[in-house]
């Protein structure tokens, strides 16, 4: 209803026309009538809305555009929108206050929550936004559960019943507009109804009062449910209603067709809201009677099937056999194919096609059709199974995986049973395939082979994905005892049955499942120990061949056998690895080296280069068990050095390498990881690598001390030495690294016992020395090697402070036989190292007083740092003199001049080098010393 409109009597308009003749017409009043009269005006649909719905839909348009921002994942705008909705909603107290907070707007604060958290803990989605949506995502999720706190009861109750909570809003919605539609008493922003400024404007023409009248009159005629109020608005007045009463035919014809719908429009849009109403609450019992029905009770097979709406997916159940039909194998197989259609297509139900596969077996079974149609099903059940994850990252499910084991099991039964009368491959096309029962032997299209390869693959990613510190994942190990059982059974079987190149592969997958574990049983009878009880000696003669011996004769007939160089490779890596393992260290050294593998391993996959990386690690670790210390330290220097022996060993991603590749290339590092039970310990591997290089550069400083070009044996170690220098207070050492540095400054001063101490105690004893197999051995070498390079160090220090020395008083210093120090001392001598010589009668070494002094090496050091720096400012002094680029320097024959410099000999001395003609001048020679 127009505002512009006013109400009055005849008699009211009669008078108010006849003044329009003699009265001036106020300045309004001709563009209110244009306005009142006008076509638009007829046109136009009036509706009179409550504050309530106002703000209501205010609200409701900025959740619209919250959740399509949120369909996007546009979190900026999210942002933007939240905010303007949390403005609008704060001007919406009052109304909130009376109504309570509306249930669509907790909804939205639980979903956005939700949302976000998912978002946020996304880490490879939250890696392809852009800067401002990853700045949004962070802003916005902290605003989000700060403003959530104030309705945590609101959004637990929401939580708790969500599907409620929507339906009550929608069942709530058509009713609260219907009625705001009706209530003409709450006011708008200014407080004042609709009808009660109708009543103030009685200055209006008598035409509006009129429409007025004939708008009310076809009103009443056509609705008969109004309210008191409007009886009390329309009609107050005795003038009014007998006007109304005289003018009720007239105004129904000529009433403004606008005013005419005014009510009608609002009766349909009751009936609609009503409809709707009632259609979501057939709806809503329509979804529970579903949920009933699935809950109770199964399926008849053939029956109809309730799916839920949307877009409709191919799920047609196909039929297994009409009543009556004859089944034989034909049948069968045309069954099985049309089974198999539905494979990779898109809405095909995964799970119902294996079961269907499951009965089709079963039928084949009660009809008797024979093993090779049986055989045929298992092979597509198995393939069924594999392809139930589509996505390669995805790894089984725990009863998939049952099922599957289950399944490649009782496939071999049938093979191994019908050993002679079943012929598979890959080889035979379908249409030459015998699948009947007949004399000639079954033929099958088919490789056993390739689905054990992909059920050790699939066993791999489970245990990739398994979190290594829980019971899961030791429950998921023990299935490695049936995937090995299944290995050794399918090996069996192709052996007698299998071309060369499968059994090489057969061979490798066994290989792969034993080169890293530790023969503990076969160790223990090399050291010519039995077990404790009977029963358990038994066992042990019960038993098969050591590992040894299995991993020799399959290694072997890959070396002989084999045509990939894949494979091969593969084989020899694993058999050095466990070799080395088993502290066969000349084994493993003499393959490694006869291989060659070391030149051309950078030109392999990935795999193959951290089944290498790990094979040198273990072969270093090997070394170091059997004292073989440089051995060691130059097999882990290669993966030490690099700082990324974790990633190396594929053992895990470092975190700052994550900005270098991409999410593609981080699921594919993933893949390659090594399961956690296969790892090599990190930390016992860098204490060996430390203790190594301590052992040969502690004496190696000593000897060079004054020496201003000797080189680095070990950066790390050397990296840790300084980072133990730094530290403003020394403490007692904590960390493995700690104990090696204070180890290693005990050793410069001789000091083997605080040495020995620092490496060998109880905390290193439980991080590093007790993993080792042979435990008390690996001690005393240790003991032993810090004794002789304590003994050489000691020597280097101090050989300027005494004349002579007694080999016996060196004897008892560091807890050694005569003869071993005998024998460090004359390797020393004549290696040049000690300037000194033994007196056997004597047994006493006497030093030769040809090393220069401290204070001689420090002039001697002095002086070659005087000559540079004259040097240097000889270059420096040619530049500023307009020598460029060595241009001037050409003497007049057009050559160069000739450069001389000195360098110190090794007798102390200086010696004149003559350079070779230099061209091209000292900028870019020397730019290192400006």
């Amino acid at each position: 209803m127009s505002r512009f409109f006013a109400t009055g009597s005849d008699s009211e308009s009669e008078e108010s026309s006849s003044a329009d003749e003699i009265t001036p017409k106020a300045p309004g009043t001709t563009f209110k009538q244009s306005l009142l009269l006008s076509d638009d005006e007829e046109d136009t649909k009036r509706v009179v809305r409550s504050a309530k719905d106002k703000r209501f839909e205010e609200l409701t348009n900025f959740i619209k555009t919250i959740r399509n921002a949120m369909k996007i994942r546009d979190m900026a705008k999210c942002l933007e929108e939240f905010e303007q909705l949390c403005r609008a909603f704060l001007k919406s107290k009052n109304i909130v206050d009376k109504e309570g907070v509306p249930s669509f707007y907790i909804r939205l604060l639980a979903d956005l929550e939700d949302y976000l958290n998912q978002l946020w803990e996304d880490k490879e989605g939250k890696k392809k936004m852009n800067k401002n949506n990853a700045k949004a995502l962070s802003t916005l999720r902290q605003k989000i559960r700060k403003y959530n706190r104030d309705y945590e009861s609101e959004i637990a109750a929401y939580k708790e019943n969500p599907q409620e909570s929507a339906d009550e809003e929608e069942e709530k919605e058509p009713e609260d507009s219907g009625s705001s539609s009706e209530s003409d008493d709450e006011g708008g922003e200014d407080g004042v109804s609709a009808k009660a400024f109708l009543k103030k404007k009685p200055e209006a023409s008598s035409e509006a009062s009129k429409f007025l009248k004939s708008a009310k009159g076809s009103g009443d005629e056509s609705s008969s449910s109004d309210d008191d109020d409007d009886d009390e608005d329309w009609g107050s007045d005795t003038v009014d209603s007998g006007s109304e009463s005289s003018d009720e035919g007239e105004g129904g014809k000529s009433g403004s067709l606008a005013m005419v719908f005014l009510k009608k429009a609002q009766e349909t849009d009751k009936a609609s809201y009503k409809k709707s109403a009632k259609l979501k609450k057939l709806k809503k019992k329509e979804r529970l009677e579903e949920e009933a029905e699935e809950e109770g009770g199964e399926e008849v097979e053939g029956a109809w099937e309730k799916v839920r709406g949307g877009i409709p997916l191919v799920k047609e159940k196909p039929k297994m056999f009409a009543k009556g039909t004859e089944i034989n194998t034909g049948v069968v197989v045309k069954k099985l194919n049309e089974i198999l259609q539905a494979r990779g297509k898109k809405g095909t139900d995964r799970a119902a096609q294996i079961e269907l596969l499951h009965a089709l077996a079963a039928i084949s079974n009660e009809n008797n059709l024979g093993q090779g149609i049986l055989v045929k099903i298992k092979f597509n059940i198995i393939a069924s199974l594999y392809d139930y994850n589509p996505n390669l990252a995805a790894f089984m499910k725990p009863d998939m995986w049952k099922k599957c084991l289950e399944c490649i099991d009782e496939l071999l039964d049938i093979l191994f049973d019908n050993n002679n009368n079943i012929f598979i491959g890959e080889n035979i096309a379908e249409d030459s395939e015998n699948l009947a029962i007949s004399d000639q032997p079954f033929r099958v299209r088919g490789c056993i082979l390739t689905l054990v390869e992909r059920m050790d693959e699939e066993f791999t990613k489970i245990m990739q994905n398994t979190d290594p510190h829980s019971q899961e994942y030791v429950d998921n190990l023990k299935d490695e005892g049936r995937v090995c059982g299944i290995i050794d059974r399918l090996l069996n079987y192709l052996e007698n049955k299998g071309s060369t190149e499968e059994i090489c592969r057969v061979y490798l997958r066994r290989i792969m499942h034993t080169y890293y574990k530790f023969d503990y049983k076969a160790h223990r009878r090399s050291l010519g120990l039995q077990g404790e009880s009977k029963s358990e000696q038994d066992q042990e003669e019960s038993e098969g061949e050591d590992s040894a011996v299995i991993m020799d004769r399959l290694c072997k007939f890959i070396y002989a056998k084999d045509r990939t160089d894949r494979i091969r490779t593969c084989a020899i890596l694993c058999h050095i690895y466990h070799h080395a393992l088993h502290s066969r260290w000349y084994q493993a050294r003499d393959l490694m080296l006869m291989s060659h593998l070391q030149d051309n391993i950078q030109h392999a996959d990935p795999p193959v280069q951290i089944l290498y990386n790990r094979t040198m690690v273990q072969l270093g670790i090997c070394a170091f068990r059997q004292g073989m210390i440089k051995d060691a330290h130059n097999a882990l220097l290669d993966i030490q050095s690099s700082g990324r022996a974790k990633e190396l060993l594929g053992q895990g991603l470092l975190m700052r390498n994550m900005q270098e590749r991409n999410a593609e290339q981080e699921k594919i590092e993933k893949r390659r990881q090594v399961p956690f039970h296969m790892h090599i310990n990190l930390e016992l591997l860098e204490c060996v690598y430390l203790v190594s290089a301590m052992l040969l550069e502690i004496p190696y400083m000593a000897a060079h001390e004054f020496d201003a070009r000797r080189r680095m044996i070990s950066k790390q170690f050397h990296h840790q030495l300084r980072v133990g220098e730094r530290q403003p207070l020394l403490g007692p050492p904590e960390s493995m690294r700690e104990h090696v540095v204070a180890a290693s400054k005990a050793m410069k001063m001789g000091d083997w016992r605080t040495c020995h101490s620092f490496i060998i105690n109880e905390k290193m004893n439980s991080k590093v020395w007790d993993l080792f197999p042979e435990t008390q051995r690996v001690r005393e070498m240790l003991v032993r090697k810090i004794q002789e390079e304590s003994l050489r160090t000691y020597l280097f220090t101090y050989s300027s402070v005494y004349d002579s020395i007694s080999m016996e008083t060196l004897s008892e210093m560091f807890e050694l036989e005569i003869p071993t120090v005998h024998s460090i001392i004359s390797k020393m001598i004549i290696n040049e190292e000690l300037m000194a010589s033994l007196d056997q009668p004597t047994q006493t070494v006497v030093m030769h007083r040809t090393e220069p002094t401290s204070l001689q090496n420090m002039a001697l050091q002095l002086a070659e740092k005087l000559g540079s720096l004259v040097e240097n400012n000889e270059r420096v002094f040619d530049l500023k003199q307009g020598v460029y680029g060595g241009y001037f320097n050409r003497d007049q024959k057009g050559g160069y001049q000739q450069k001389q410099s000195y360098q110190r000999d090794q007798k102390g001395g200086y010696q004149q080098k003559q350079g070779g003609y230099q061209r091209g001048g000292y900028r870019n020679q020397n730019q290192g010393n400006y």
